[in-house]
């Protein structure tokens, strides 16, 4: 990072020292980057995608604290170094980070990869990458996102390999992953649980499926997805994306629909529910239960209107269940654990033209309801959250 700041900044003097003649025993006769290097910048962008809030939380209706927060900043810098190749990278700064034992890079570092064009239309990605997953709220800019829905909160969502994307001439796209199925190792995926009787893949990867649909003149889009995990042997994950949109002048509308079915819990929401009364003090202790056969369903609204060029509504909600094969007793079948709710209703003000700075009010509530069977069981209670925030969202665009 440091390089690229320093190169930008040597770039920017050269322009200074261009207006004025340099003698031939000046050592700093030639520019550090040369013009015909300095035209690349031009397919260059450096963004800094920020979001700053004053946050105030609440837990089950009573205030408890307040904050300022530096929410989100991802620095990315992306665009074309050749006709036929481009580069993409981001990388989160507000989030503590280690590098993957699997893909060695640091999982604060969402995206740093090449995309070769082999055809004007068909792209060959190679690195690190955000699955393509489907559904628009992991498509969208992760600071435009006050709070994503409980699949994607708990999920690996960008990771490592090789991807194919071929654009139709009718707008439509699709595209294929193989990825990593994580970025560390097995046994650090499912450090604490008890992993004994388990035996992990030889190839863990992730296959992803994408189709990306464009209708009535693109006001109506689709972004489909079906991925397949491979998590452990004879265990594996199935993930469905359905997301649509619809955009006119003044309203977008989005809905997904998210389904995920795994042989073992690799989301932890099931789990950490089955072990929630754990005794962890007994001398034969191996590790919490890992939950097999468990399900996740997920449903997720949003609508933004412009009311005027300078003021946006926004309201978001979100539902989602997780389901466990015979918690409630052998052949019991598919029981319910948890329905958790969303609703984030948001004002923005986008006070210039020329620049993408949305001052906003929003609030976040959420809502975490048990059935019968996990309070009864493992002893759990309802609850909820709540957080106001005053603040600004910003992709400002450096470069």
């Amino acid at each position: 990072m440091r390089k690229i700041i320093l190169a930008l900044m040597l770039t920017s003097q050269v322009g200074v020292f261009a207006q004025e003649p340099q003698t031939a025993s000046d050592s700093i006769f030639k520019p550090v980057i040369s013009f015909n290097k300095q035209k690349l910048l031009n397919d260059v962008d450096v963004i800094f995608n920020t979001r700053f809030g004053f946050d105030n939380h609440f837990s089950d209706g009573t205030f408890t604290n307040s904050e300022f927060n530096n929410n989100q900043f991802r620095l990315e810098i992306k665009g074309k170094i050749h006709d036929r190749v481009y580069f993409r990278f981001r990388d989160r700064y507000t989030q503590q980070s280690e590098i993957g034992s699997r893909d060695h890079i640091t999982r604060g570092t969402d995206m740093a990869f090449i995309g070769v064009y082999v055809t004007p239309n068909t792209r060959v990605d190679i690195g690190k990458m955000s699955a393509d997953w489907g559904g628009y709220e992991f498509d969208m800019n992760p600071i435009d996102i006050l709070e994503y829905n409980d699949i994607l909160n708990n999920a690996d969502n960008f990771l490592t390999g090789v991807g194919v994307t071929h654009k139709l001439k009718n707008g439509h796209s699709f595209g294929l992953q193989v990825l990593n199925s994580r970025t560390k190792s097995f046994e650090e995926q499912y450090v604490g649980y008890d992993i004994s009787e388990l035996e992990k893949a030889k190839a863990p990867f992730a296959f992803v499926g994408n189709w990306r649909g464009t209708f009535f003149d693109g006001k109506f889009e689709t972004n489909y997805s079906y991925s397949y995990f491979q998590e452990a042997k004879d265990n594996a994950m199935n993930y469905v994306s359905l997301g649509n949109k619809y955009q006119d002048s003044k309203l977008t509308l989005m809905y997904d629909f998210q389904y995920s079915h795994e042989n073992i819990d690799r989301k932890g929401i099931t789990s950490r529910i089955i072990n929630a009364k754990a005794d962890r003090d007994v001398l034969d202790y191996k590790g919490d239960v890992l939950a097999k056969d468990v399900s996740y369903m997920d449903n997720w609204l949003r609508a933004d209107y412009l009311v005027t060029p300078k003021v946006n509504l926004s309201l978001t909600l979100m539902t989602s269940n997780a389901y466990g094969k015979d918690i409630a007793g052998e052949g019991s079948g598919t029981d319910r654990l948890s329905t958790s709710y969303g609703f984030i209703p948001a004002v923005q003000y986008l006070p210039f033209k020329d620049m993408n700075i949305r001052f906003y009010v929003s609030y976040v509530g959420r809502y975490y309801n048990y059935s019968s069977l996990a309070k009864d069981k493992f002893g759990l209670e309802n609850y909820n959250t709540g957080r106001l925030t005053i603040g600004f969202i910003a992709p400002l665009l450096i470069l």
